[in-house]
């Protein structure tokens, strides 16, 4: 496990972010645009789901550990002391419906750790759970808030419409970006846009992709493969022609036997100027790489079932505003997402027959 630091990591303060004064508008037009789709789906279905990650391909119980003997720029907030914790992990595609698994988009990982202790970030003192919400690509597809809530209008737009279009679509823009990854170069756009590699998606590796405070410093966050089993399956196919559940068919496969292990990685910022908090691009691993600070593994267990959505699909919400103060999302994307998580939220709960609630251990596994 590396444990070393190459440089010296920037040490957080309040003006590391600078707040626009027409933010709370932003946000509020995209909290507005994220329900619309939600109530477009529901309108629809008779059932509220989320306005995007909508689709689960896997819900899993897991373990989530601290080791001991972290440096002590990276025992920080919930790594600060050796732990073993429950955890509940939602694995997802990112359209707002509930789509053939041809229409190949962004997978998502979020992963919810529960009972950890510590001063917590205002609108989650019910809770005692710390979210990672993260895609599997190092970059977010829109430069800005305002190109945030321009991509967020076009979604909303074909949300639960022209599904045969989007599969024809998507075939496209996978065979663009594939010839864009075999030059060593990938679009986050096309991904969004249905070109997302058909990939199995427990051999991806996931990236909050924006910064967070990480105690006394600033990092972004990282789930990689750490067992041979899901190491084996990074870059592997799956045909998803066919089988419209292809993902959730995998994953239900792969556990039936099998136990997976993901290391929980954190890329300090080192250089603000070079790793500028209010950007969306990667920051630079040469220099700062990805270091290892948690362990996560899920044993054999049902990848995926009705229950189980109702649980977890119904049941819980994923936020990254959900958890410590020492883990305080940065940056204007964070802040324009935290009105819009909560309301999607309280759409769920408020129309289904599960309300949406904040466990404090594991209900299944």
């Amino acid at each position: 496990m590396r444990t070393q630091l190459s440089n010296t990591p920037v040490r957080y303060r309040p003006d590391v972010e600078t707040v626009e004064p027409d933010e709370p508008e932003t946000a509020r037009k995209i909290a507005e645009t994220m329900v619309s789709i939600c109530e477009k789906t529901f309108e629809d279905s008779g059932h509220a789901i989320r306005a995007v990650h909508a689709k689960s391909h896997g819900l899993l119980a897991a373990r989530f550990e601290v080791p001991d003997g972290l440096p002590p720029a990276l025992a920080q907030g919930l790594f600060a002391k050796p732990g073993d914790y429950e955890a509940v992990i939602r694995l997802s595609t990112t359209p707002g419906d509930l789509l053939h698994d041809s229409v190949s988009t962004p997978r998502g990982m979020a992963l919810k750790v529960l009972n950890v202790e510590g001063p917590r970030l205002p609108g989650s003192f019910a809770s005692r759970s710390q979210d990672f919400v993260m895609v599997n690509g190092k970059e977010f597809n829109s430069p800005s808030g305002k190109a945030f809530l321009k991509n967020l209008k076009l979604l909303a737009a074909t949300t639960d419409r022209m599904e045969g279009v989007k599969e024809m679509v998507s075939k496209v823009f996978k065979t663009v970006e594939g010839g864009l990854e075999k030059l060593g170069k990938e679009s986050a756009v096309l991904k969004t846009m249905g070109g997302n590699p058909e990939t199995h998606i427990l051999g991806d590796s996931f990236f909050a992709q924006l910064p967070l405070r990480y105690g006394e410093h600033i990092a972004k966050i990282a789930v990689v493969p750490a067992s041979d089993n899901l190491k084996a399956l990074t870059g592997t196919t799956v045909d998803t022609s066919e089988d419209p559940d292809i993902l959730r068919q995998a994953t239900d496969e792969f556990f039936k036997a099998e136990t997976a292990v993901w290391d929980l990685q954190v890329q300090l910022c080192t250089d603000l100027e070079a790793m500028p908090v209010e950007g969306v691009e990667a920051w630079d691993e040469e220099k700062s790489p990805f270091i290892t600070v948690a362990r996560i593994t899920a044993g054999p267990q049902e990848g995926w079932s009705e229950e189980l959505s109702r649980q977890v699909d119904d049941g819980m919400h994923f936020s990254p505003w959900n958890g410590l103060s020492a883990h305080q999302p940065l940056g204007a994307i964070m802040r324009l997402r935290q009105l819009a998580y909560e309301r999607s939220a309280a759409f769920r709960s408020e129309r289904n027959a599960t309300p949406v609630t904040e466990p404090l251990k594991c209900p299944f596994g």
